[in-house]
């Protein structure tokens, strides 16, 4: 299926895009962060597992065990703090 991802940030910065068209077979927003991660580079440091990364589907924050479908579109951003 097909999915829109949307970079946000210093997630942004670190890939060089803000955005990309994938086609995956990532089931699960866990899974899809899964995939990116295994490109290596960027992708790996910028959302590795350990890192606090939030996600959001259909521009709702979601949880990562949230289920992906055609055509959503998926959102990476680091974790905010206000000042």
């Amino acid at each position: 299926m097909k999915v829109q991802l949307r970079y946000f940030a210093s997630i942004r910065e670190a890939l060089g895009t803000g955005s990309e068209t994938l086609d995956t077979q990532a089931g699960t927003l866990a899974a899809l962060r899964a995939e990116l991660v295994s490109r290596g580079g960027a992708y790996a440091d910028a959302l590795a597992p350990g890192r606090s990364v939030r996600v959001a589907l259909n521009q709702t924050m979601s949880d990562e065990a949230a289920s992906l479908t055609e055509g959503a579109e998926v959102g990476f951003f680091p974790p905010v703090t206000g000042g």
